[in-house]
């Protein structure tokens, strides 16, 4: 732990400093509690204008969290929603009685939100109508100032000296009523956000990586909405082993059923069918239901009626006339994967190996991961098809226009010329 992250513990909340003497054993951490006990669950309007009064009238940064219920339900919305502001206190507000909170985000416009992962959670809380206009990431400044263990409950740890209650993040958060040491763990997770962030704020600052750091904020809280994602049941797991086409249908065929009947039970798609009972009967192509039945996944507690509906939909499959079955592949959007390089570009393979090896260096100077000091596909599109001419305005507007941020370009840009350079 750094000096300045001791300072702004010490000032906070941490109650026991220095380094114990060598032959006495380290104190405990203390387990985190809530200051004020843990906040009634607001599931009415009447109690949820009681919070968008008292945050309104709050001061400061915002702590925002929101827990989902991923591989109980269907989709990722949110079944809770955590908040901490100072003047105001913590709340934790039911998304499935308040389901629409665009009053809450109103009041907290212009604030700045405090999120651990934040892109995470944002997609979640902008269904219910809750957006920042500005946010600090405590995930990503744990990245950016080199933490090497960057969960909150570690971050908490290393930073503030507290442990934070563990084994309730994949709980079905779906649950009603929400039980009370759920509660308790959900309240903790926005207990000490605004502490953590002060403290990450000094710590990049003398690293003089505050002002990346908020780049990366900012261009997190301006991102649009991912789009969907074209053809997703390409992602089913396994999918490798599933190379004709006819069985590439199957499985198209079988995923859109499965999550048609997820949706409408609002159940995660796992629980209906899995990845892998998906991609066997694919590679198997059964021709009847009974020889369904023998398949993993398939087995004897699946009534006559399901079978007979998954039957249905491999024989879909078989009977689509070839030019309606699906290509091997999605046409690349970019360049091959690298390890096609040294085959269909030996230069280019030179180059993507000399930025690599630059970007790795750079990194460990300055003491991030890689991913967060330059994206790698990033570097590969610059590698694959850089500037005609290397100049460092081309790579830098090369760079640019794939995405990266101004210090991202003021760091990689000088290495990643020298390396295309030493390539050419």
């Amino acid at each position: 732990m750094t000096d300045a992250q001791e300072t702004a513990a010490d000032t906070s909340l941490r109650t026991t400093g220095g380094a114990p003497p060598d032959d006495v054993a380290p104190a405990p951490i203390p387990l985190l509690e809530p200051r004020e006990g843990i906040p009634p669950v607001v599931a009415s309007d009447d109690a949820l204008a009681g919070v968008i009064a008292a945050f309104a009238a709050g001061s400061g940064p915002v702590a925002v969290d929101a827990e989902r219920a991923s591989g109980y339900r269907y989709g990722q919305r949110a079944y809770l929603v955590q908040l901490r502001r100072d003047g105001a206190g913590s709340a934790l507000v039911d998304p499935v009685g308040c389901p629409d909170l665009s009053g809450l985000g109103e009041a907290l416009r212009g604030a700045e939100w405090i999120l651990h992962a934040a892109t995470q959670d944002l997609p979640c809380l902008r269904e219910i109508g809750m957006t920042p206009t500005g946010l600090f990431d405590t995930e990503l400044a744990g990245r950016l100032a080199g933490f090497p263990r960057v969960g909150l409950g570690a971050m908490v740890e290393s930073v503030l000296g507290y442990s934070l209650e563990k084994g309730h993040s994949a709980v079905d958060w779906s649950t009603r009523p929400l039980p009370d040491p759920w509660l308790r763990y959900a309240a903790l997770d926005v207990e000490l956000l605004i502490d953590l962030r002060d403290a990450l704020e000094e710590e990049l600052d003398q690293q003089g990586k505050l002002e990346w750091a908020r780049e990366e904020f900012s261009a997190i809280a301006s991102a649009p909405p991912a789009p969907p994602r074209q053809d997703p049941w390409r992602r089913t797991s396994g999918m490798h082993k599933v190379r004709r086409r006819r069985q590439m249908a199957v499985v198209r065929e079988l995923w859109t059923m499965r999550d048609q009947i997820a949706q409408r039970r609002d159940i995660s798609p796992g629980k209906v069918l899995g990845d892998a009972a998906i991609v066997e009967a694919a590679l198997t192509l059964p021709p009847n239901a009974h020889a369904l039945t023998a398949l993993p996944g398939f087995g004897h507690r699946m009534g006559r009626r399901q079978l007979e509906q998954w039957q249905a939909a491999v024989d879909r499959a078989k009977e689509l006339p070839d030019a309606e079955l699906p290509q091997p592949g999605q046409p690349l959007a970019g360049p091959p994967p690298p390890r096609a390089w040294a085959d269909k570009d030996p230069a280019a393979a030179a180059r993507l190996s000399a930025a690599r090896t630059a970007v790795s260096e750079l990194a460990e100077r300055l003491k991030m991961p890689q991913e967060n000091l330059i994206t790698p596909d990033t570097v590969r599109r610059v590698c694959w098809e850089p500037p005609k001419k290397l100049t460092p305005d081309t790579v830098e507007d090369a760079l640019a226009g794939y995405g990266a941020r101004r210090w991202q370009i003021e760091q990689v840009a000088p290495i990643l010329l020298r390396a295309l350079a030493s390539e050419a």
